[in-house]
This record gives structure tokens, C-alpha cells and sequence, in this order.
């Protein structure tokens, strides 16, 4: 039996499923050297969520983070997530912008490319793993692991010879290798060994193992794997392990220690190099915030989010002052995929879902409908595994038009890149600024402006200083803990228990989500403008977002559940209606505005 290889996903998967992908660049420097001396069979730092929120949320280059990685790790190969078609974007993006990023990352410093589809639909993968053989890397093909609702793998759409028909597709297309995707942890250790050991049959190419802890089956399904032949394990070093990320490093490298699957890895490495995340991550004490006391969520075979979208999750509800909805928004999640079809929840997938969730939760079912749940509705997104509900398809159509497509979705996007290089022509022609600006128009745009000094860095996207983190951790334990002989505050029947952790102190919270004292201007149901004549009608955001474009002009005259405004939010682009009819008279704010929730967007007279 040949040594268990290791895939370390500290750097991007870890903070992504537990702290939102908020690890800034400089926290992670000073371990990557560390990193690439423990003797890793690859580490995954780039791909997933990393891309956006470094340009969205950090105003950090991605592209400069992966040659720093480079740089630092030159013994280790590093590796990557690519949604196929979607890139690390949340739509399908033209062939050519496909070929120009796998080209790129490989040049910048890409070795393996874990290639995956939300749908698992091959056609969505072909463009991206042709790109990858046509750089020499290793090309990666994924399944992605999934189960119809509560249960098993013998389900009536998700069972065993749906994976091995799924792995021979993936090695035909010239896979190197095989990984099992479980982002959301569902995969049972029993189950684990009966599919690894009916894979090792069906495939000739190696096995890995990506699987989370979010049920609590994680460390137990990567022994079973191993036993069944598995040729590697994803993991993560300690701190940023558990609940929804990967499984630890250290106890697999102990429990494997003197035996035939011994992993070679030091454990004086290891533990020095998690000593050091322990002292940067309070800093980041606000994303780290645990939204329940269990380790595990065992709800997790229900609503079947996967890891990174959960912490998203949590940072979005926050940032509505509804994170005292997050348990009605994981029963809706369930009922709206299946109203899709059972997707797979796994990027984009798992944002289309949980941020359709949110919105059938805060403003009614299918109310508000993302423009990329429509897309889906139509195919655009790809096959999906079971039928969609009509009803459901009904009410997300009301407003779009256009039949169901049956080919493969990116044959219907005409070439961007040269659409892109033409937006950026006067910041730059640098093909990694081009590429940022083909992923995300809107966020990139505003954050390509910032690299090149034509906008200050926005306050929210700096790096906290020491004497800031300290000074709100102070606060917070200032309003937090009561006086010793104060009485308890009185609870109400609609109060939500919350354990937070500043610094090394747990705090428990209750907080009632009708209490007046808790309502400021961002929250609830914004009212008119007070300078309003009667009669005119408003179009609020009713979330935080960006502008990103107008469907109208001003002066057209629009009918009631026309299309007016496009904001984005959570990463979906949201089509807000007009809610009557008359003429457009203003646009308060011009494209590209981040605003609140409440703020009036159009103006509309009779």
C-alpha cells in the first residue's frame, strides 16, 4: 500500500468555507515558505471565491497573489478551482475568455487544474479541459457529489452508476485524475468506500478525496476512502478545520502514523505552522463568528450547503441586519432546489440557490428572481438532473422571454474578449486587468480603478490596523458583558441565542429581531422619500448591492412589472420591477454605486 498523498486547502478553501475568503495576502505570507517545506502533494490557493473577493471585498490582484504563491512555493505544486465554463465567475463565459484564463493561470503559475461543473454536464466542461491539455498542466475532472434529498447513495437520481458513468465520460475527455467533490460533506464513510472502491474498477486514472466537515462524517469517510484505495485526501491545518471546512491535517497524519498509508509528513511542521495562524486570525474575529454552538450542523443533509456558502451566507444576512433569518432561509433552500431540479449545490449552483433562498425568504417565493436562476430556467446553465417545477419555472418566467435550450450552453455567447479589452483600453491593456474586467464587469471595473490610482481605496476594503482590531474587540466586550449585578435583560418568545468569540472570549447573545432598538435606517421596509410628490412611485433596493446597470432610460414610460433597474447583490444579478405604471423621471444613483438596503434606485411618475 503506497503512503496517502496530502492536498492542503488552508489557503483557499479553509478561510473561504469558514471565514468568507477574508485571509488577507499579507496573513498569508509569512507561512507560505513554511508551507512548501512540509512536503504537500499540492496546495490549493487559488480558484473558488478567492478571485472575487480579493478584487470585490480586498482590492488585492489575484493575478499578484498567485505570483507571490509562486514565488514563495516553488517545491510544491500549486492548484486551482475553475468552474469550468464559469471560470471563477457565476455564469458561462465565451469560449475565448476560457481559453485566455486557463492560459494565463498556467503561465502565472498553475499546475493542476481541478476543473468541476455545478451540473455536472460534460459540455460545460469540454472548452476548459481542452485548454488545460493545451498547456501540459494536469488536468483534473470532478464529480461532483450530491444526493437527492435525506439519505443514501442509492437515491433515484444520484446513486452509484451515476458516478461511474460521470468518472468514464471524465476520463475519455483526458482526465489525469478523478476527485470526488463532497462540498458539503454528505458523503457517508460506508458510502465513501463502496464508490472509491467501484471507482478504482471503473477508472485507471488516480482518486482523490475533497470533502468537508459540515456533518461531522468527514474524518471517518477519509479512512474508509483510504481503505478502499483512495490516492489522496484534501485537509487543512487546524485552526482553519472543522465545522464547515476540510478535515484536519494533524489527527490523519497521527492516526496514520507506522502504518502502510503513513503520510511522511513532519508534525513539528505542521503544528508550527498552525501556531502561526493562531496568531493572525483574531484579527479576524468578525468572520470567524459561529452562528451555532454545535462544531457540526447536522441539518446539513437537508439543506446540503456546502461549506464556503455558508459562511457567505452568514456575511450577507449580516450585512441585511437579518442574520436572525439564516434558519427560515435554510428550510426554504430544500424547497427551492428542488424546485430546480436537485441541482448539486456547488458553485454556481450553491449561490444561484441560497441567494434565490434568501430572497423567496425576505421579500416572498419568487418575488425578487435573480437573472441567473432565469438563465437556468432556460438551460443556459446546462442540464439539469431532474425535471424543473412548472410552477416554480412559471412564476421565475413571468417576465423573461425565450424557449429552453437543448445544445450546449456557450454556443450561444458570442466572443468577449475583445469586448473587454476595449472597456479597459484606457486603464490598462495588461491581459490580467483584461481578464478581471471579462469575469466581473461591474466589480471589477470599480476595482481596476483602484489598482491604477484613478479612485481611492474605499475604507471598507483597507486592512484593519492593530490599534482598530483592538480597539473594536475592547468595545465589544464592553457591550457585551454585562455588570456583574445586573439583572437579565427580559427575553422574548421570538429572541435567537448567538454564540460570538472575540479574541479567546465567547460571548452568548440573545437578540430579538423585532425589538425597535435594533432598527436603523438599513433595516426593515425603507419608506418613501419624504420628497416624493403624491402620487410618484419609488424602486427601493431591497438588499445591499451594486448598480449595475439601468434597463431604461430616463423619460421612458414603463408598465407595471417592467424590468427597471439591475442591481447585484450576493453576487446575483437581481431584476428590480417597476411598481406601477408612468414615466422614468430619475436614477438617484449612477451605475456602479454600492448602496443600501432601502435606498430609492428609480424614481417613476404617473
Amino acid at each position: 500500500m503506497p503512503p496517502i498523498k496530502i492536498t492542503d486547502t488552508t489557503l483557499r478553501d479553509g478561510h473561504q468555507s469558514l471565514m468568507a475568503t477574508r485571509l488577507r495576502m499579507e496573513d498569508m505570507e509569512p507561512i507560505a515558505a513554511r508551507m512548501d517545506a512540509i512536503g504537500f502533494h499540492s496546495m490549493e490557493v487559488w480558484g473558488g471565491a478567492t478571485f472575487d473577493v480579493a478584487t470585490r471585498f480586498l482590492a488585492e490582484d489575484p493575478w499578484e497573489r498567485l505570483r507571490t504563491f509562486k514565488r514563495l512555493m516553488p517545491n510544491t505544486p500549486l492548484q486551482m478551482l475553475l468552474r469550468g465554463q464559469s471560470l471563477v465567475g457565476y455564469r458561462n463565459y465565451a469560449d475565448d475568455v476560457v481559453d485566455a484564463f486557463v492560459e494565463r493561470s498556467a503561465e502565472v503559475g498553475i499546475d493542476i487544474f481541478r476543473v468541476f461543473d455545478a451540473l455536472n454536464d460534460e459540455r460545460n466542461l469540454e472548452r476548459s479541459a481542452t485548454a488545460v491539455k493545451a498547456t501540459g498542466k494536469h488536468l483534473q475532472m470532478t464529480l461532483c457529489y450530491s444526493l437527492t434529498e435525506e439519505g443514501r447513495l442509492d437515491g433515484p437520481i444520484y446513486n452509484l452508476d451515476y458516478y461511474l458513468e460521470k468518472a468514464r465520460t471524465f476520463q475519455d475527455m483526458g482526465a489525469d485524475s478523478l476527485c470526488i467533490k463532497d462540498m458539503a460533506g454528505l458523503l457517508a464513510p460506508f458510502d465513501a468506500f463502496e464508490l472509491i472502491s467501484a471507482l478504482k474498477q471503473a477508472v485507471d486514472v488516480p482518486i482523490q478525496l475533497h470533502t468537508h466537515y459540515t456533518s461531522g462524517m468527514a474524518s471517518m469517510s477519509c479512512l474508509k476512502a483510504i481503505e478502499a484505495g483512495v490516492d489522496v485526501i484534501d485537509t487543512c491545518l487546524a485552526p482553519l478545520a472543522l465545522r464547515t471546512a476540510q478535515p484536519a491535517i494533524e489527527p490523519l497524519v497521527t492516526a496514520l502514523a507506522g502504518s502502510d498509508h503513513d503520510t511522511g509528513l513532519d508534525m513539528d511542521k505542521l503544528l508550527d505552522a498552525g501556531d502561526y495562524l493562531e496568531t493572525v486570525l483574531p484579527k479576524y474575529a468578525k468572520e470567524l463568528e459561529p452562528t451555532r454552538t454545535a462544531v457540526i450542523d447536522a441539518r446539513v443533509l437537508s439543506h446540503q450547503i456546502p461549506g464556503g456558502m455558508i459562511s457567505n451566507l452568514v456575511s450577507q444576512l449580516r450585512g441585511m441586519n437579518a442574520l436572525d433569518r439564516l434558519p427560515e432561509v435554510l428550510e426554504e433552500i430544500p424547497r427551492t432546489r428542488k424546485d430546480m431540479g436537485y441541482p448539486p449545490l456547488v458553485t454556481p449552483m450553491s449561490q444561484m440557490v441560497g441567494t434565490q433562498s434568501v430572497s423567496n425568504v425576505l421579500a416572498g417565493r419568487y418575488k425578487i428572481v435573480s437573472e441567473e436562476i432565469k438563465d437556468y430556467a432556460l438551460g443556459l446553465y446546462g442540464r439539469a438532473p431532474a425535471p424543473l417545477d412548472p410552477r416554480a419555472v412559471e412564476q421565475v418566467l413571468k417576465h423573461r422571454e425565450g424557449s429552453v435550450v437543448t445544445g450546449r450552453p456557450a454556443d450561444l455567447i458570442e466572443p468577449e474578449l475583445q469586448t473587454a479589452k476595449d472597456a479597459v483600453a484606457e486603464i490598462s491593456t495588461d491581459i490580467d486587468d483584461v481578464l478581471i474586467y471579462a469575469l466581473y464587469p461591474a466589480t471589477g471595473m470599480k476595482f481596476l480603478r483602484i489598482k491604477h490610482g484613478l479612485d481611492p481605496v474605499p475604507d471598507e476594503m483597507k486592512a484593519k490596523t492593530a490599534e482598530q482590531i483592538a480597539a473594536e474587540q475592547a468595545q465589544a466586550a464592553v457591550q457585551l458583558e454585562a455588570a456583574p449585578n445586573s439583572p437579565a435583560p427580559a427575553k422574548s418568545a421570538r429572541s435567537r441565542a448567538y454564540n460570538i468569540q472575540i479574541g479567546k472570549q465567547h460571548y452568548r447573545v440573545e437578540v430579538d429581531p423585532m425589538d425597535p432598538s435594533r432598527c436603523n435606517n438599513n433595516s426593515g421596509s425603507a419608506a418613501e422619500p419624504e420628497s416624493a410628490p403624491p402620487g410618484e412611485v419609488t424602486v427601493l433596493a431591497p438588499m445591499p448591492g451594486i448598480i449595475s446597470g439601468y434597463a431604461v432610460d430616463i423619460g421612458a414610460q414603463v408598465s407595471e412589472g417592467e424590468t427597471v433597474v439591475l442591481l447585484n447583490t450576493m453576487k446575483m444579478e437581481n431584476s428590480l420591477a417597476s411598481p406601477g405604471v408612468g414615466s422614468v423621471k430619475a436614477f438617484p444613483f449612477p451605475e456602479g454605486t454600492t448602496v443600501k438596503k432601502g435606498d430609492v434606485l428609480a424614481i417613476i411618475t404617473p
